[in-house]
C-alpha cells in the first residue's frame, strides 16, 4: 500500500509547489511549464511533474499551446468577463447570507485582515494584499454556513488569480490604490451592521469595478503587443 501511495504523494507535492508559484505570480500567465526543468527544480523524475501539470490543466490553471507545450493559462478578455460574472453571482449572495449571520467576533477577524491588507497595499505587496483580501472574504462567506458555496468561490479565486494580480498591480502602478481597499472597508461595516443587502451591494459594486479595471489593463496590454508585433 505504501509503495502505491508514494507516487501519488510525490505528485501532490509537485502539484502544490507549481500551484503556489502560479498563485504568487512567480509563474505568470503564459509561462512555459517545461517538464524537465521543473523536475530538476523540485528534485524528482519527470513522471510526477507530468501528472501535476495534467492536474493543473484540469483545474484550469494550465493549457496546451501548439509548439510550446504546457503553459500557465493565459489571460483573455472573454474569460475575464465569464469568470467575474460567475463570481458576482455567487459572491453577492454569499455576502448577503454571511452578513445576516456573522458574529461580532468574526467581524473583528475581518477587521484584523483588513488592517493587514491595508499595510500590504501601502507597502506594494500584491500577493499579500490578495491573500488578506481573500481571508477577509472567507470569514464573511463562511458565516453563510454553506461549505459548498465557499469552496466553489475559492476554486474561482484560484482560477482567476492571475487576473487579480494584474488588477492589483495595475492599481498600485497607477498610484490609485483606493479600489483595492475601499470596498472591503465598507464590507466590514456592512457586516458589523448585519446588513445583508448592504454587503451584497458592496460586493456587486466591487466586482464590477474590478472587472472594468482589469478589462482596461488587458486591452492596453493587448494593444501594446499588437503594436510591437
Amino acid at each position: 500500500m505504501s509503495k502505491r501511495a508514494e507516487p501519488t504523494l510525490l505528485t501532490d507535492q509537485v502539484y502544490s509547489m507549481i500551484h503556489e508559484s502560479i498563485m504568487n505570480g512567480d509563474l505568470p500567465a503564459g509561462a512555459r511549464l517545461r517538464v524537465r526543468d521543473l523536475a530538476e527544480q523540485v528534485g524528482t523524475s519527470v513522471m510526477p511533474v507530468r501528472e501535476a501539470i495534467r492536474r493543473l490543466e484540469e483545474a484550469g490553471l494550465a493549457e496546451r499551446v501548439p509548439h510550446r507545450g504546457a503553459v500557465v493559462k493565459g489571460l483573455t478578455l472573454a474569460e475575464l468577463v465569464h469568470v467575474y460574472d460567475v463570481r458576482r453571482l455567487l459572491e453577492v449572495e454569499a455576502a448577503r447570507l454571511g452578513a445576516q449571520r456573522i458574529s461580532a467576533e468574526d467581524c473583528d477577524r475581518m477587521q484584523a485582515e483588513f488592517t493587514l491588507m491595508r499595510a500590504a497595499v501601502d507597502e506594494g505587496r500584491v500577493v499579500a494584499l490578495l491573500d488578506h483580501d481573500e481571508a477577509l472574504l472567507s470569514i464573511l462567506y463562511e458565516a453563510a454556513a454553506n461549505p459548498v458555496l465557499l469552496q466553489t468561490i475559492r476554486n474561482l479565486w484560484n482560477h482567476c488569480r492571475a487576473y487579480k494580480i494584474v488588477g492589483a498591480q495595475g492599481s498600485l502602478d497607477s498610484g490609485g490604490d483606493d479600489p483595492l481597499w475601499r470596498f472591503q472597508e465598507r464590507l466590514v461595516a456592512a457586516a458589523r451592521d448585519r446588513s445583508g443587502e448592504s454587503a451584497a451591494a458592496v460586493n456587486e459594486e466591487s466586482l464590477l469595478d474590478a472587472t472594468d479595471r482589469i478589462k482596461a489593463l488587458l486591452a492596453t496590454e493587448q494593444a501594446a503587443s499588437a503594436d510591437a508585433g
